[in-house]
């Protein structure tokens, strides 16, 4: 009997400190727990403090070349919404567009105005293409996107040696003759950048169809319908971007180099040959004047023609 009485002791001593030693176990595993979640809360909360998403407040004067855009419609205003929520927090690609803006607006802008083309029309070439030499899917082509009929109508070189749709000036030049015409043709300026997206033959189409002469009344396809506001929307950001949350400092945006112009009248062999003479490479060439296709210049026909170099200093010297 004593013997037993002892072993039930054991036992009894043993279920405390087992009870004890969970206890402890439990205690600590809930310390952990909450310790994690603590952790969580401070680490959302922190990211909440650096990264507001929230909605954008649309200008109540948006306006396309003073042309007043009708917010009072609640379709007008969802569309509108769109396009600034993408525009904005597609942060990367606004940032490249502001930092281009800087480079190529300049040599824009005093065209456009030349022709009597609202400013506003330089961010129709930064919706078309994103301000660089890009081709299209059907072979639009450069900062306006101009095909290859429309760039040989207005009197661009088109060809495999020379593209003048890559020249920034002459195909700039082209866009405003282009948006002249449809201008006289349509009466508004927001129906002209529809033409210039959707062609006029379909802009007219669509006009005769629905029996309605306004862009805002028109029920177009998805792009050539977002195309105005989208436009709209980058002209916001990029005129006001501290007010939708982009900080650059002048330094962080990038510049056009200044250059020179050597006129050519007569084929030349070698672009490279050409380049070292300046002491620049090919790359440098081409660079600054993309409308160069090729390695060489035909130039039967004895054309003259203006090829930049830049100013000594900007580059490291060709070897």
């Amino acid at each position: 009997m004593k013997y037993l009485k002892n072993i039930l002791a054991i036992i009894g001593f043993g279920f405390v400190v087992g009870t004890l030693i969970y206890a402890i176990q439990q205690d600590n595993s809930d310390n952990a727990i909450e310790n994690q979640k603590v952790t969580e809360t401070e680490t959302d909360k922190n990211v909440s403090d650096t990264y507001q998403i929230s909605a954008i407040d649309i200008p109540e004067d948006l306006n396309f070349s003073g042309e007043m855009v009708p917010l009072s419609d609640p379709e007008i205003m969802e569309r509108v919404d769109r396009e600034f929520l993408v525009n904005t927090y597609w942060q990367s690609n606004a940032l490249l567009l502001m930092k281009r803006a800087n480079k190529y607006f300049p040599i824009i802008e005093p065209i456009l105005a030349k022709n009597g083309i609202p400013d506003d029309f330089k961010y129709l070439a930064v919706a078309e293409s994103g301000l660089q030499n890009v081709v299209s899917p059907a072979g639009a082509t450069g900062f306006w996107q101009i095909m290859k009929a429309t760039g040989r109508e207005y009197g661009l070189e088109v060809n495999d040696n020379v593209d003048e749709r890559y020249h920034l000036e002459k195909s700039t030049q082209v866009a405003c003759d282009y948006l002249n015409k449809w201008k006289n043709r349509f009466g508004t300026w927001t129906l002209t950048a529809a033409a210039y997206n959707a062609g006029p033959g379909g802009i007219q189409k669509y006009m005769n169809i629905q029996k309605v002469d306004d862009y805002y009344d028109l029920l177009l396809g998805q792009e050539t319908g977002r195309y105005v506001f989208r436009i709209m929307a980058i002209k916001e950001i990029l005129s006001n971007p501290e007010k939708y949350g982009f900080e650059l400092e002048k330094d962080d945006l990038y510049k056009d180099v200044p250059t020179f112009t050597v006129e050519v009248d007569e084929p030349i062999a070698d672009w490279a040959d050409f380049a070292s003479t300046y002491e620049i490479n090919y790359k440098i060439l081409k660079r600054h004047n993309p409308w160069l296709r090729e390695a060489h210049l035909n130039n039967a026909s004895r054309k003259k023609y203006g090829i930049k170099i830049p100013n000594k200093g900007y580059y490291r010297t060709a070897k």
